[in-house]
């Protein structure tokens, strides 16, 4: 009848220490930091496909010729 108790108080305590861990943002801000930059990174690589792209090139050299022509 003893070990109840104890078993109580050992979940008690392993209760504790997983609220303390779940309750714990240390590393937030790293974590937010890094979506940010996949984010950046993923809309470059949608630039970069978009300005290799015939039509994007051809309108920016035409955009491009225009301004030099004044």
């Amino acid at each position: 009848m003893s070990t109840t108790p104890n078993r109580i108080r050992r979940t008690s305590r392993v209760l504790d220490r997983l609220r303390a861990v779940a309750q714990d943002d240390q590393g937030s801000a790293t974590a937010e930091y890094a979506v940010v930059i996949l984010a950046a990174v993923a809309f470059a690589g949608v630039l970069v496909a978009v300005m290799r792209s015939g039509e994007v090139q051809t309108i920016l050299t035409e955009l491009v010729r225009g301004a030099l022509s004044l």
